[in-house]
């Protein structure tokens, strides 16, 4: 028998050293935020969980640990007879739940009792959650960051990705979010993650970046659709980072829109409804005309005119208010949007920022 308790940091600092990570929460605590790369193997799942609190709440500890134990032990068998045949004697597992108490430990000692190495994650996911806390407000610090400065439609995402194409070191926030940031930043079929589960993204991309070399970032709000950026990351962006103005031809962002929601174009509704959320900002009567020009289809007219009498002017002014000197920034001029011009941008970008 082997069970060893483990720490946060101490699994922080050496993760490789497990051979799986495995959760054994219940799947709606998994799917709302786990460690990187674990496996949810529950040892109640979430309407078992359910009838041991109230089994708790309104008879008694006791029956619920009788319960509790019952469902447990035929869950955990199944995940035995399941997922550990092909394991060899060396396999390391390291075992968590949501505070490391007996969820964990039920399995982690079933496991031991088999022969495996196995690890016990002391504090569970709660003492990981502090950890990436913590981590959030200090891992910005050490980094050179470039920001990408540029109004809607001018490339600046795709410009990311051809950097990071290219080998620079790359923060993607909205590919992070699955959202592009704006009220029309949804991305279709693919929900953004919680807000614990982009922090925990967010933490593993910051851990991933070399200090001493720019990371590139896009200029963003505090909000990426439902969720907030890291305060302390966005501080950093702002108050140090260097920033450049990336400009591209008002056809050539228009251009660029139509191709990046042309799937609006089956789902006409569903952009006014979002649309709608604007008109308290906008007027009806503005919001109404963009919404007509929608419906019969005139989306390059459409887009023109969202970019001259919302996104230009909201973005402008945000840029005034949190980046005081991007007047004097550095223009990186994109012609369009093709690879072409992508690539001799991020050239350029790489060279100057070395």
């Amino acid at each position: 028998m082997s069970l060893k308790p483990v720490t946060a940091d101490e699994y922080l600092a050496d993760p490789v050293a497990w051979d799986a990570v495995i959760d054994a929460r219940s799947p709606l605590e998994f799917a709302e935020d786990r460690l990187p790369d674990a496996l949810n193997w529950p040892v109640l799942d979430d309407e078992e969980r359910r009838i041991v609190g109230t089994t708790y709440k309104q008879v008694s500890a006791l029956e619920a640990r009788k319960i509790g134990a019952a469902m447990a032990g035929r869950r955990i068998a199944g995940h035995l007879d399941a997922f550990i045949a092909d394991k060899p004697r060396e396999w390391r597992p390291l075992v968590y739940c949501w505070r490391g108490g007996q969820r964990s430990g039920s399995l982690a000692w079933f496991l031991s009792q088999i022969g495996f190495r196995t690890g016990q994650l002391q504090g569970g996911y709660k003492a990981f959650r502090a950890v990436v806390r913590a981590q959030l407000d200090t891992l910005p610090q050490a980094l050179d960051f470039v920001v990408l400065a540029g109004r809607t439609g001018s490339g600046k995402t795709r410009l990311l990705q051809a950097l990071s194409a290219q080998g620079a070191q790359v923060l993607d926030l909205e590919g992070l979010a699955h959202h592009r940031g704006s009220v029309l930043g949804a991305l279709p079929g693919l929900p953004q993650p919680t807000q614990k589960a982009f922090d925990t993204r967010v933490w593993q991309a910051l851990r991933a970046c070399v200090p001493g070399r720019p990371v590139f970032v896009e200029s963003e709000s505090a909000r990426i659709g439902s969720l907030r950026v890291p305060e302390a990351l966005l501080l950093r962006m702002r108050g140090h980072g260097r920033v450049v103005r990336v400009e591209m031809p008002l056809a050539s962002r228009v251009q660029l829109l139509l191709e990046d929601y042309a799937f609006f174009a089956d789902d006409v509704d569903g952009f006014c409804a979002k649309l709608d959320t604007l008109i308290e900002l906008q007027g009806r009567e503005r919001v109404h005309g963009w919404q007509a020009q929608a419906r019969a289809g005139q989306w390059a007219s459409l887009f023109e005119r969202l970019m001259a009498e919302h996104y230009d002017p909201l973005y402008d002014r945000s840029m005034r208010k949190h980046f005081a000197t991007l007047s004097q920034a550095p223009a990186v001029p994109l012609a369009d949007g093709g690879p072409a011009a992508l690539d001799a941008a991020a050239v350029a970008l790489l060279t100057g920022t070395d």
